[in-house]
């Protein structure tokens, strides 16, 4: 029912917004059939606008900017060391990966994620109107309709202020031209300490079960909130709420790791949803990706970098054994072609009409991983930290010569192992650039030659110098603000490295 619904306003939507001209600063006035007042008289006018916004996720209506889970995948992994340049990577991919990133690359646009967030707003604003005019609406329901839109806006603002730093926090919806206003940007802190007031708000009312699989997976249940909350304590280094938040998904015991064998990349991958996934976009045959033409033509765009199976994963030659995340899962072994979104099975790859395989936001494996970092960075629970990592590795049939076997009361060993396990289980899945950075900023950035040492032996030898300099300015590990936001919102000022 979500998916036949998402297509159902997307396709009204793109009719509503194809008729409209406005340019504003952030794009964001929505449809006009979403944000007319005289729209919000029953429930299933706030169901219809919620699955729309989840549509938004999978494609602008207008077809004018990225998909949402392409800039995930481009912001989460261009600036890392897991992929490579190949013969249709463009002139702004290519800058990105070589750390010469300009405010007119669009790579930086952010539109997408302030259109989505505008369709919450649009419901955390109009939605509790519809208690007066539809008596068959619940508190209940409401709430759970009002938490959906806080956990998906702090989703969006999580992404965006650590991509940008610091960024404006628009927390009213605009229906009109006259609503649009310039506001400047807001401190990493304040962002952040507002994406926990929404996931508070948004953990005690959020519903735990919509009845079918495909609307526990593709939209926001409590357990996605807490995902979301570990993930942010665990940026703002607060461990024992990363914990405690990842103990309330882990005690829930809704979720668990899909077992080792030949059918795993099938059931978590290629057919999505399984008893792993959290919070999955629901990519089918009616709304295709757009990995495949990244990754599956002739001239794709980006591939894995050789080092991904020669030092992340390894091969056992000699016993014949394989990392099962590795060859057929992340890539194809031959090639280095990224093969996670376009493999229909570990040796045939899809048609272009068959790509539809999910985005993950957050799977279990992602739950056991927060946990274990943070259990790494207190006092004598080292060995915990390594129980999950052992669990996650023993699912995979880890290769030995990937195990560094570090000393339980060793922090830092400890860390740099949980570090390196999360690349070989979230390879090309839009987290190691995060992961990197949450790694190299932690303890006033006591890490951070560590990251400049793996960003460096990736760009051309004559401008390593350079490289290494710019990535000592803390400044330039967060993307310029998107030319075209300057022009129009006159109160933004450019992040501090791109003046």
């Amino acid at each position: 029912m979500l998916k036949k619904n998402i297509y159902t306003i997307l396709f009204l939507t793109a009719l509503v917004m194809g008729a409209t001209s406005c340019k504003k600063w952030f794009d964001l006035k929505p449809a006009d059939g979403i944000i007319r007042q005289d729209y919000w008289k029953t429930k299933e006018d706030i169901e219809a606008v919620m699955v729309g916004t989840y549509g938004s996720l999978l494609a602008d209506p207008n077809g004018a900017t990225k998909q949402i889970s392409e800039l995930m995948f481009l912001w989460g992994e261009l600036r890392a060391d897991m992929v490579e340049a190949y013969l249709g990577t463009t002139a702004e991919e290519y800058d990105v990966m070589n750390v010469n990133i300009l405010p007119t690359n669009s790579i930086v646009n952010w539109r997408p994620f302030y259109q989505t967030i505008n369709y919450c707003n649009t419901i955390i604003d109009f939605a509790p109107d519809v208690l007066n005019s539809d008596k068959t609406l619940t508190q209940e329901k409401l709430n759970n309709y009002i938490a959906e839109a806080k956990a998906l806006r702090a989703l969006l603002y999580f992404y965006l202020v650590r991509s940008f730093g610091e960024v404006p926090l628009k927390l009213r919806s605009t229906s009109s031209d006259e609503e649009i206003v310039s506001i400047p940007k807001n401190t990493q802190e304040e962002v952040l300490n507002q994406i926990l007031l929404d996931l508070e708000d948004a953990e005690a009312k959020a519903a735990t079960d919509y009845g079918d699989i495909a609307s526990n997976k593709g939209r926001i249940t409590r357990y996605t909130v807490n995902c979301i909350q570990a993930d942010v304590y665990l940026w703002m280094e607060r461990y024992e709420d990363c914990i405690a938040a990842c103990d309330k998904v882990i005690n829930s015991r809704r979720f668990g790791l899909i077992a080792g064998s030949a059918a795993w990349f099938d059931v978590l991958y290629r057919q999505g949803n399984s008893n792993e996934g959290i919070f999955e976009l629901q990519y089918d045959q009616q709304r295709l990706n757009n990995f495949y033409q990244m990754f599956g033509v002739g001239n794709r765009r980006l591939i894995a970098a050789n080092k991904v199976m020669d030092d992340v994963y390894t091969i056992d030659n000699t016993n014949n054994l394989k990392d099962l995340r590795s060859a057929g899962v992340a890539l194809r072994l031959e090639d280095n072609v990224i093969w996670k979104y376009i493999g229909a099975n570990a040796e045939q790859m899809v048609a272009a009409d068959g790509s539809h395989t999910h985005w993950f936001v957050y799977r279990y494996a992602d739950v056991l991983l927060m946990k274990a970092e943070a259990l790494a960075q207190l006092d004598g629970r080292g060995q915990e930290a390594l129980d999950l990592v052992y669990q996650i590795r023993n699912r995979a049939g880890a290769l030995a010569a990937t195990d560094l076997n570090p000393d339980p009361s060793n922090k830092h060993d400890v860390a740099l192992f949980v570090l390196e396990e999360r690349a070989r289980e979230f390879m090309f899945e839009g987290k190691r650039w995060y992961d990197l950075l949450r790694y190299a900023k932690r303890n006033d950035y006591e890490n951070l030659e560590y990251m400049i040492d793996l960003l460096v032996s990736r760009v051309p030898a004559n401008s390593i110098r350079t490289t290494q300099a710019k990535l000592r300015d803390k400044n330039s590990h967060y993307f310029p603000i998107y030319e075209y936001e300057l022009t129009t919102n006159k109160q933004l000022v450019q992040n501090p490295f791109y003046k």
